[in-house]
C-alpha cells in the first residue's frame, strides 16, 4: 500500500515509517521540519533498506498536500503532523489550532479531491481531560483542558462528522498515553529542539551531563510516591500500533473508531528515574518544585479494546524504553561530534 506520513520525519512519525516499511508497505513522508530534521529520511533509509521520499512541506498547503497524494498515488494517510507541546498552547492557543485544526482540515480537503478516505489519526489521551475514573477506557468522557488537548478533541470531532456524511470512510482516531524509547538502530529517537517538554527526554539529557538536573513538579499528589504517575508506551509498540490499526480498517470495519495505545500501567517520575539511572548507569541530579497547574496526580489506559479490535498489546518493558532512549542519547552526541 502506498501510505504517506505526515509529520513522517518526526518523533513517531519516522518510527512508524520504519514498521511500515519493514512490512512492505511504500512510505512517502511529509513535513515542514519544524521539529524535526531531513537527516531522519536518510537514516530511515539505513535502517530500512529503502528510499522513502520526503515531501518538504507545511500541512496547511493544501495544493501541496493533493499534489503529493496524487503523484504517488497515496492509498492511506496516517496523520501526525501537530504541535505538541501543552504549556505552549496555552500560550499560544490560536497558533495550536490554525497548525492542528486548520492544518486537518487542509489535508481533508487535499484527501477529499483525490479521494483517499483512509486516514489513521494520531490522537491523544489528553481529549480525556480529568479522569472520572481510572484506567481510562474508550468510553470514559472528553473533556480536554487545555488548548492542544482542546485542538485533539476538535479534530476527532470533525472526523466523527466526516464519517457520518460519508459513510465510505474508514477513520482510525489512535489515542496515545505518553511515547518514549527509541528504535534499537540508535539512529532514531525522540530529539526535540531546545528544553525538551516530555519527561523522558528531559532525563537522558540530564545523564548525559547536556542539561544540569531534572525538576520534579510536585511530590504531594496522592500517590504511591507523592510523584506524577503516568502510561509510558515504548514508541516501537506504539508504530505497530499505527500498522495494526491501518491493516483493521476494512470495508467491514465502522467509518471511524476510537482506540487506547498504552500499556495500562502506571509508573511514577521517581519510578522512571530510578529505571533510567539503572539503565544508563549515569546520576540523574534532580530538585522538587511546585506543582504544574493542569497536571493530574495520574492518567493511564485500558488497552482492552486495542487488544480485542486491533490483535495489539504493548510489548516492551519500562527498562527497554529506558535503554533504548539512552543508547539513542549517547548515539546522538557520537553523531553531534
Amino acid at each position: 500500500m502506498n501510505i504517506l506520513l505526515t509529520g513522517g520525519t518526526g518523533y513517531i512519525g519516522s518510527h512508524t515509517a520504519a514498521v511500515l516499511a519493514a512490512a512492505n508497505h511504500q512510505v512517502v513522508l511529509y513535513d515542514n521540519l519544524c521539529n524535526s530534521q531531513a537527516s531522519v529520511a536518510d537514516r530511515l533509509q539505513t535502517i530500512t533498506g529503502k528510499t522513502l521520499p520526503l515531501v518538504i512541506g507545511d500541512i496547511r498547503n493544501t495544493l501541496l498536500l493533493t499534489d503529493t497524494l496524487k503523484t504517488h498515488q497515496i492509498e492511506a494517510v496516517i496523520h501526525f503532523a501537530g504541535l505538541k507541546a501543552v504549556g505552549d498552547s496555552v500560550r499560544d492557543p490560536v497558533t495550536y489550532f490554525d497548525n492542528n485544526v486548520a492544518g486537518t482540515l487542509s489535508l481533508l480537503q487535499a484527501m477529499q479531491a483525490t479521494a483517499v478516505k483512509t486516514l489513521v489519526f494520531s490522537s491523544s489521551a489528553t481529549v480525556y481531560g480529568e479522569p472520572q475514573y481510572l484506567p481510562y477506557d474508550e468510553k470514559h468522557p472528553t473533556r480536554a483542558m487545555n488548548p492542544y488537548g482542546r485542538s485533539k478533541l476538535h479534530i476527532e470531532e470533525i472526523l466523527a462528522d466526516l464519517a457520518t456524511a460519508h459513510a465510505d470512510w474508514r477513520i482510525a482516531c489512535l489515542r496515545y498515553f505518553n511515547p518514549v524509547g527509541a528504535h534499537e538502530s540508535g539512529l532514531i529517537g525522540e530529539d526535540p529542539e531546545g528544553i525538551p517538554n516530555n519527561l523522558m527526554p528531559f532525563v537522558a539529557r540530564v545523564a548525559s551531563g547536556a542539561l544540569p538536573r531534572l525538576t520534579i513538579f510536585g511530590n504531594d499528589y496522592e500517590t504511591p510516591d507523592g510523584t506524577g504517575v503516568r502510561d509510558y508506551v515504548h514508541v516501537m509498540d506504539l508504530a505497530e500500533g499505527h500498522l495494526a490499526a491501518l491493516e483493521s480498517l476494512g470495508k467491514g470495519s465502522a467509518p471511524i473508531r476510537y482506540t487506547n495505545l498504552g500499556t495500562g500501567i502506571g509508573v511514577s517520575v521517581l519510578e522512571l528515574v530510578q529505571a533510567f539511572k539503572d539503565a544508563s548507569g549515569q546520576d540523574i541530579p534532580s530538585v522538587v518544585s511546585d506543582r504544574r497547574p493542569g497536571d493530574l496526580p495520574a492518567y493511564y489506559a485500558d488497552a482492552t479494546k486495542a487488544k480485542q479490535e486491533l490483535g495489539w498489546s504493548a510489548t516492551r518493558t519500562l527498562a527497554d524504553m529506558c535503554q533504548s532512549t539512552w543508547h539513542f542519547q549517547v548515539c546522538a552526541k557520537q553523531r553531534a561530534n
